[in-house]
């Protein structure tokens, strides 16, 4: 099982900005759409984004698609997501995957 290797979280004060990134060893890398989710406290996890095995297929969750962008760099297994105008209620647990294998989790904390 390939074991994916998210990085970037932190605290940070509404209406800043947090990039995570996810390195996925593997070869198949480039054959595989790639999403991040996130779980809050107390709620179901959400699908904050998706992108295709080329980078141009993008989808987003309901009100991110204008805050957060979803890209990848094949040539170094790596997708990313920059967060811009973080709000409190961006506080979760932040995954990605490739719905084969899903990483840790890492922490993103926003304060009023």
């Amino acid at each position: 099982q390939v074991h994916l290797v998210e990085s970037g979280g932190g605290s940070v004060q509404a209406g800043g900005s947090l990039n995570l990134s996810c390195l996925v060893p593997g070869s198949d890398f480039t054959s595989r759409a790639m999403g991040w989710y996130r779980q809050a406290p107390g709620k179901e996890r959400e699908m904050v984004a998706t992108i295709g095995p080329g980078g141009h297929l993008r989808n987003y969750g309901d009100s991110m698609e204008s805050r957060f962008t979803i890209a990848r760099d094949n040539s170094r297994n790596t997708v990313y997501l920059q967060m811009h105008s973080l709000e409190p209620e961006d506080t979760a647990i932040y995954y990605c995957t490739n719905w084969v294998s899903w990483g840790q989790g890492i922490q993103v904390t926003v304060s009023s």
